[in-house]
């Protein structure tokens, strides 16, 4: 039985999103926790694409009758993807954990899976969240000003009203920080989910269907909260999580790092201008990278950590923070769909792998 977990968690860390191996074990208890040895054989059959259930089943060994249901039925815990309509036979595909299976569990956590998850969440941050990252940094609307040239993949509202479908769920983040005891208080519906996302969510009984108009307000109270907008990395966006400094594991990876910059694909950054700062501090209280500091009374911005979100600029009351777009040598790659981030992040991780190997075998000859 402790085989197919070791197949599964293997499957799971060959996808783009990552799930190492660790000394303690902890990963295998968290599958455990999930999938049925069934369930778990099957799901590593499974591809980054979506399939009938027929061609799973034919790779399998198995036959159809035998699996389909297995599959709804699994689509139905979170521990895959599906599309299911009216239109077309239902389809299904591989989930990565992060982001993924972990947040469509989002309505049956406990403090033990918590606690898993915690102890975990270091090491599958830095897999999960380096190289390409699976979130990209957008600025608040208010943030942006007439004169700076910016994408329409790069303004939240233009991503919003491209849509057709809208659904808020709960913050996975701020769910798992309140079962702890250190929820923020900050806005509890505040993932958003949209397309072929939101009719997954919405049949897992995952979130809520909203309008277009309960969408925008949701950006609204995300700025006069402080939260930072985090749409997929793609132009062709499936959700934009509305994140705090305080319970979100990627901004408190990114937290962490010593240039936060770096490693966030974001295309602005903050500027200050000493000129025309009052010295109010409210700046200090909006950034959740600590990139501003005060000197000789005015705001100082560190670049290295700002990841442009605009959540200082919004609320500055003498003007004195604008955002800038970096040069263009500093942009991000910013893939056209989710499937080519895909491919970027698995490109990325295979080449990070080969440099360790070869830094290994310099290190060995030496």
């Amino acid at each position: 039985m402790e085989d197919v977990y070791q197949k599964l968690r293997e499957h799971l860390d060959s996808l783009p999103g990552g799930f190492p191996a660790t000394d303690s074990g902890v990963e295998i208890r968290i599958l455990k926790r999930l999938f049925t040895p069934e369930e778990a054989e099957l799901a590593t059959h499974l591809r980054l694409k979506l399939e009938p259930a027929a061609a799973i089943a034919q790779r399998a060994g198995k036959s159809e009758e035998e699996i389909a249901p297995m599959l709804r039925n699994m689509a139905r815990k979170g521990l895959i993807f599906s599309i299911e309509t009216n239109e077309r036979p239902p389809a299904f595909m591989a989930s990565q954990f992060v982001v993924g299976i972990w947040e469509y569990h989002v309505n049956d956590m406990d403090k033990e899976f918590v606690k898993d998850l915690e102890e975990y969440m270091p090491l599958l941050a830095k897999e999960a969240f380096d190289h390409v990252p699976q979130l990209r940094t957008i600025p608040v609307g208010r943030s942006i000003s007439a004169g700076v040239k910016v994408m329409p993949y790069e303004k939240a509202e233009e991503l919003v009203k491209r849509q057709k479908k809208f659904l808020v769920a709960p913050c996975i983040c701020r769910k798992e920080k309140e079962l702890k005891g250190e929820g923020c208080g900050k806005l509890m519906e505040a993932c958003l989910v949209f397309g072929w996302g939101a009719d997954y969510y919405e049949r897992n009984g995952l979130g809520r269907v909203i309008t277009m108009e309960e969408t925008l307000e949701i950006l609204r109270k995300a700025d006069e909260e402080g939260l930072v907008l985090q749409p997929s990395n793609a132009q062709e966006i499936v959700n934009i999580c509305c994140c705090c400094g305080d319970c979100c594991q990627i901004l408190l990876h990114l937290k962490r790092h010593p240039s936060p910059a770096a490693m966030a694909s974001a295309s602005f950054v903050a500027k200050a201008d000493p000129e025309i700062c009052i010295g109010c501090e409210t700046c200090l209280d909006r950034c959740q990278m600590e990139a501003l500091h005060m000197e000789d009374e005015h705001a100082v911005v560190n670049a290295d950590r700002c990841i442009g979100c605009g959540l200082c600029v919004s609320t500055c009351p003498s003007g004195a923070l604008t955002l800038e777009r970096k040069p263009e040598e500093a942009q991000p790659q910013i893939p056209r769909n989710q499937m080519e981030a895909y491919a970027l992040r698995m490109k990325a991780r295979q080449q990070a792998k080969a440099d360790l190997n070869d830094k290994l075998m310099r290190h060995q000859r030496v």
